[in-house]
């Protein structure tokens, strides 16, 4: 095997142990801070007292799948091109999904160290990041790739492995549960057990963050099963690296509504309707806990309003914390000019900003306060190593702000 691999101009050192990393999807800070208060994620609590861990900075905005894509590149959203759920089509003013490998610029970690001879391994909750993070990754040559939501689906030749129900041992998990997340990381220690891969990544799904909030018990129980689950994976001589893509915060009012700004509403009274077009990139298939809500959208001109007259409206509009035209909000974020809007919007932490209020179904939300995210508040993550750092990167950790797709890099070349 090579000594090193070099992949996206960041030179990784071939694993000593096995490297698993984590993604806590939707793993606010405050989660990790009234849990280890109270005692009761004693795994996570040896991790951090033996290993390494800080607050990470993720990309904007503070999605789920540009975050996934930064972690399994090891670069920022402008690398990688992922910037969203969704972007707009401006020859045919449609949406375009974001899922497709095809959209992916640059190679991911796990397909260069496959490359090099590596055992690889990725499991994800959700399919929609399954074929992303699976981009260039042989499963014919022993790596497999899969996905909870599927689970009941798998063969050897879309995901190098078959019969998966039986081989964990769990039935096949609903979409909207907390089973989703522990099936993807009860098959990770199965087949780290069976075949102790060299690199896995194992990206988890956040219904309980966007369900519960720190002090409510249902997401207490959910970390209290994490932890038990972290704590059997470091048995099995690993470095162990958690980080989550984003974080979460409650947007609703003093009454339980939530806090949603009607932004193409809000437009089309001012600009007349069909003069603008507002995408909101937080959309997915499976939009029951959050109504397609988040906290950043991206509006499109039809070229007879002027950026700046969109700009000045959206920015007079309470609750808004950003408006930026494409080229401040690239140079500021990071992004992908080619698939960036001609302007962006960024709520403050407590709100959110919707499309029409006719185009967003929020009966899913009945019961529960609107959890969501999206915005600069939401790109906080903890970032949680299992091991030690050496001397060069415990002196980078006190030097520079760390981002979170930064974690392959401290995880296998950072630790002792």
């Amino acid at each position: 095997m090579p000594d090193h691999v070099t992949i996206n101009g960041v030179r990784y050192r071939w694993p000593q142990r096995p490297v698993v990393v984590v993604c806590i999807d939707g793993g606010d800070p405050a989660y990790l801070e009234r849990y280890l208060a109270d005692g009761v994620i004693p795994n996570i609590r040896r991790f951090i007292e033996e290993g390494f861990a800080t607050v990470a900075i993720g990309s904007m905005p503070s999605f789920t799948c540009p975050n996934n894509i930064s972690i399994i590149t090891g670069t920022p959203t402008a690398r990688h091109g992922i910037s969203g759920n969704f972007y707009l089509d401006t020859a045919t003013w449609e949406p375009v999904a974001m899922t497709g490998p095809e959209l992916l610029r640059g190679d991911t970690i796990l397909a260069g160290f496959a490359d090099a001879g590596a055992k690889v391994v990725s499991i994800t909750a959700k399919d929609k990041l399954r074929r992303q993070l699976g981009k260039g990754l042989d499963v014919g040559k022993g790596h497999v790739s899969f996905s909870s939501e599927f689970a009941d689906r798998c063969t050897l030749e879309e995901n190098g492995i078959e019969n998966l129900l039986d081989y964990v041992g769990m039935p096949q998990p609903d979409m909207y549960s907390v089973e989703l997340s522990l099936f993807v990381l009860e098959a990770g220690i199965r087949l780290l057990k069976d075949r102790r891969p060299d690199v896995m990544y194992l990206s988890l799904t956040d219904f309980v963050q966007h369900k519960w909030s720190p002090e409510e018990k249902e997401a207490c129980e959910f970390y209290k099963r994490l932890d038990d689950v972290f704590g059997r994976l470091v048995q099995e001589d690993i470095t162990l690296g958690l980080i989550a893509d984003h974080g979460m915060s409650d947007k609703s009012d003093a009454a339980g509504e939530p806090n949603v700004i009607w932004l193409q509403d809000i437009l089309d009274a001012t600009f007349g309707v069909g003069e603008t077009t507002v995408i909101c990139p937080i959309t997915d298939a499976f939009v029951a806990h959050h109504g397609a809500l988040g906290s950043f959208v991206r509006i499109w001109s039809k070229g007879n309003v002027s950026v700046q007259a969109i700009i000045n409206r959206i920015a007079s509009v309470h609750g808004v914390d950003l408006a930026l035209d494409k080229e401040t909000a690239c140079r500021l974020f990071d992004l992908p000019e080619d698939r960036e809007a001609d302007v962006m919007a960024i709520s403050r932490k407590e709100m959110c900003i919707g499309s029409s209020a006719r185009q967003h179904d929020l009966s899913g939300l009945k019961g529960h306060r609107l959890r969501t995210h999206g915005s600069i508040e939401e790109t906080r993550v903890p970032l949680i190593l299992n091991r030690p750092l050496n001397a060069d990167y415990r002196q980078r950790a006190a030097c520079s702000l760390i981002r979170s797709y930064q974690i392959f890099d401290f995880a296998i070349n950072g630790t002792l």
